[in-house]
């Protein structure tokens, strides 16, 4: 871990010696802020856990060299490997929530299991879970999850603009009425979280929906994709990760379903999951809640401050500037900014406490300006969150893979809050009624 605080007993050791020498005194030692980092580099989902960590690792490096910290608050780190597993990842949270001296400056879990597991922890540790892209999609309700933050976008958000998609090809939203869409899934938490939006889309737009789980880790699919075959679905959307997406991809070509009908969500998008297949993932489609396109001077500087003294944490370089190390750069940008908005409330060049972070969660403004200062300017859009919104924009785009590279295809789509809205306040009701929770009332 940077910057590891003195141990007690050198520490006293050295007072004993500044009180010998008389005149000499001993440096204060600097505020410093505590980021636990939650990761996966071992287990199924590895392939896309390690360039997801580099980048959420990378990004506190960078901050560190180029910027002396946040207000000159250096960023303390430790890494905690969970391998995916809700129970490790509850160890993990027990250990680092209360880190010396302020406590943890908010999770970012790596896992809708584990989120699952500590959202009911979160609010008596008083300590933020982050999920970006992922965890309950209910929890854009601040109202009712006060700690938790699943910012830029949900499962649920994410299913609908897939969906907005397929219309757009089919001609419009009527032409669905008919048709056959397939959710193939990881058979966890996080497989089955958008089933709630597919559902009530069916219902709204008269299409079938067809639900196909899969048994981790998601080597075994032949049965699956058999039955796929069979049913002849119009287009399969498919909610995988790790060793799951290419094993999905290769049994589609195998069973002659086409790549082009497919759609993956995000963390199946990313190019260690399409990389050795080649043309045999050509015309896969992907959502994604950044601009795949465009990496922005954040790289530039990762590259200068960080990698060329060789501190990088992809000593290959191989996932750099790829979808998933930029999402996770972008994961700790957020971490990093709703610290920044604490100490703007609570006092510059000092470290804050787990609630003031909370509250620098609550506040985030990222303006164009602000990130295009950051180096984000052409990766992230601008958006606002407050007490009752804790998700801050829900836009996405399609990217599709052309046997080499992902490529932009289409322009950005934002979540139809006619589908998502109510579902997200039926069921943040529903778990307020069930955990005995009083929504604050956010004014408005």
């Amino acid at each position: 871990m940077e910057m590891k605080r003195l141990n007690l007993k050198y520490a006293a050791a050295a007072l004993a010696l500044g009180g010998a020498l008389g005149s000499a005194s001993l440096p204060a030692l600097a505020d410093e802020q505590f980021v636990p980092l939650l990761v996966y580099r071992t287990g199924s989902f590895a392939p896309l856990g390690i360039p997801w960590a580099d980048g959420k690792l990378d990004y506190l490096k960078l901050v560190n060299e180029r910027d002396g910290g946040v207000n000159g608050v250096k960023i303390t780190y430790e890494e905690c490997e969970t391998a995916y597993a809700t129970d490790k990842g509850v160890e993990c949270y027990e250990r680092l929530k209360t880190h010396a001296p302020t406590g943890a400056s908010g999770f970012d879990t790596q896992s809708t299991g584990i989120t699952f597991a500590v959202t009911d922890k979160a609010p008596l540790d008083k300590v933020t879970v982050e999920t970006v892209g992922y965890g309950l999609s209910q929890a854009a309700d601040g109202s009712v999850f006060q700690w938790n933050f699943p910012l830029l976008g949900t499962y649920w958000t994410a299913a609908d603009v897939m969906i907005q998609d397929i219309a757009k090809k089919e001609g419009g939203m009527d032409k669905l009425k008919g048709k056959k869409i397939a959710l193939v899934y990881h058979d966890s938490p996080y497989g089955k979280e958008p089933i709630p939006l597919l559902q009530k889309r069916a219902a709204a737009n008269g299409f079938e929906l067809q639900l196909y789980p899969v048994t981790a880790p998601g080597v075994e699919q032949k049965s699956t994709w058999l039955q796929i075959r069979q049913a002849r679905p119009n287009y399969v959307l498919l909610w995988s990760a790790g060793i799951m997406t290419p094993t999905a991809i290769r049994e589609a070509q195998a069973s002659g379903y086409p790549r082009d009908k497919m759609y993956a969500i995000w963390w199946a998008g990313s190019e260690g999951d399409v990389k050795d297949l080649g043309e045999v993932a050509k015309g896969y489609n992907a959502i994604t809640i950044h601009n795949s396109g465009e990496q922005g001077k954040v790289m530039q500087d990762l590259k200068k401050y960080v990698y060329d003294k060789g501190q990088g944490s992809d000593r290959n370089n191989t996932t750099l500037g790829t979808i998933a190390h930029t999402r996770g750069m972008i994961i700790s940008m957020l971490q990093v900014e709703a610290i920044r908005t604490a100490q703007e409330k609570y006092g510059k060049g000092k470290s804050v406490t787990p609630e003031q972070v909370r509250w620098g969660f609550e506040n985030l403004d990222m303006t164009q300006e602000k990130l295009d200062k950051l180096g984000f300017g052409g990766i992230v859009r601008p958006f606002k969150t407050s007490c009752a919104n804790h998700i801050g924009a829900d836009w996405a785009r399609i990217v599709q893979w052309d046997g080499k590279q992902f490529k932009v295809a289409s322009d950005w789509y934002q979540a139809d809050p006619n589908m998502v809205g109510p579902l997200v306040k039926s069921e943040a009701a529903k778990y307020a009624k069930d955990k005995n929770i009083t929504p604050v009332n956010c004014g408005g």
